[in-house]
C-alpha cells in the first residue's frame, strides 16, 4: 500500500491561538484553542495589569519534525505577558528540522511582554524559529529571544545541528526592525564575531512610542552591575531599541535579562519589575 507524505512524516504540528482584551482596567483571555504537543496554562492571578500566561509543552520538549506555531492577538489596549514554566529543549533531528512560528499582533496601545526561558538545542538538533511583531499606534512590545549553545555542564556546547532565529517588527509605517542568525557547530559560532566563548546569548528588542531614550540610558547603568555577562543596547532608528547579552552561565544570562527586563517595563510601562514565581 503506497503511504501518503503525512503518513511517513515525523514529528508533530501544534498550534496555539490566543486571543486577549481589554475589560475595564484588566486584560482577560478571551479566545484560546491548542493543539498537542502545545498547551496553555490558565492566567495567573498577580499584583499586575498584564494577563499571564504561560505556554507549555507537555511532551517534555521538541522533536525533530515537529511543526510549531504560536498566535496571540491583543485587541485596543490589552496587556499579555507571555511565558513558559521553564526552559525549552530541543532534542536531536535525525530527519526533519524542528520549526517554531511565533506571530504577535497588537492592536492599538496593546501591550505584550514576551519572556519566554530560554531554549537549549541538544546535540543533533536542528532548530528553525521565526518571530513576526505587528504593532498598531502606540502599541508597546518587549521581547526576548534567548538561547544557552547546549547542555554546557555536560560539555555539549555547540553541537547541535543547526539553530536559527529570525525577528521581524512592523508597524503601519514599515519594518521597525529585522533580525536572522544562522548557526552551525564549530569553533567560529563561539569565536570572534559569534558568541565570543559565552555559551549563553539573547537578543532583547523593545518597541513603543514613548520611554525608548530613557530606556537605552537606563539599560546601560543596569549592565553595568551584571556579573557574569556582557551586553551593548543600541536605539534604532525610530521607535525601538535593541539589547544583544553574552553570559558565561544561564545565571548570569538570566540575571541580566531579568534587570533589562525590569529596566523596559519601567520606563515603557510605567510598571515595577515583576517575579514570575517559577521554581
Amino acid at each position: 500500500m503506497r503511504l501518503l507524505e503525512d503518513d511517513r512524516r515525523i514529528g508533530r504540528d501544534g498550534t496555539l491561538r490566543l486571543g486577549f482584551e481589554r475589560r475595564g482596567a484588566a486584560t482577560v483571555l478571551r479566545r484560546v484553542g491548542y493543539t498537542l504537543p502545545l498547551q496553555v496554562l490558565a492566567p495567573v492571578a498577580l499584583e499586575d495589569p498584564a494577563a499571564v500566561v504561560s505556554v507549555l509543552n507537555p511532551t517534555g520538549g521538541l522533536l525533530g519534525g515537529d511543526r510549531l506555531t504560536i498566535e496571540a492577538d491583543l485587541g485596543p489596549g490589552a496587556h499579555a505577558l507571555l511565558t513558559t514554566p521553564s526552559a525549552t529543549r530541543v532534542y536531536r533531528a535525525p530527519a526533519e528540522a524542528t520549526v517554531q512560528t511565533v506571530a504577535l499582533r497588537l492592536g492599538r496601545g496593546a501591550a505584550v511582554e514576551w519572556v519566554p526561558d530560554h531554549t537549549i538545542p541538544f546535540p543533533g538538533s536542528v532548530f528553525r524559529q521565526t518571530i513576526e511583531c505587528e504593532l498598531e499606534d502606540a502599541a508597546t512590545l518587549v521581547l526576548l529571544d534567548a538561547f544557552a549553545a547546549g547542555r554546557v555542564a555536560r560539555d555539549e556546547a555547540w553541537a547541535f545541528g543547526r539553530l536559527e532565529s529570525a525577528l521581524t517588527v512592523r508597524d503601519r509605517r514599515g519594518l521597525v526592525f529585522h533580525d536572522r542568525f544562522v548557526l552551525r557547530p564549530g569553533a567560529h559560532a563561539a569565536g570572534l564575531g559569534g558568541s565570543e566563548g559565552h555559551p549563553y546569548f539573547a537578543t532583547l528588542v523593545v518597541a513603543a512610542d514613548a520611554g525608548v531614550e530613557r530606556f537605552v540610558a537606563a539599560a546601560g547603568d543596569a549592565l553595568a552591575g551584571a556579573r557574569g555577562a556582557t551586553a551593548g543596547v543600541a536605539a534604532l532608528p525610530r521607535r525601538g531599541a535593541v539589547v544583544r547579552c553574552l553570559a558565561a552561565s544561564a545565571p548570569a544570562l538570566t540575571g541580566a535579562l531579568e534587570a533589562l527586563w525590569a529596566v523596559a517595563r519601567r520606563e515603557l510601562l510605567g510598571l515595577p519589575a515583576l517575579s514570575l514565581r517559577k521554581p
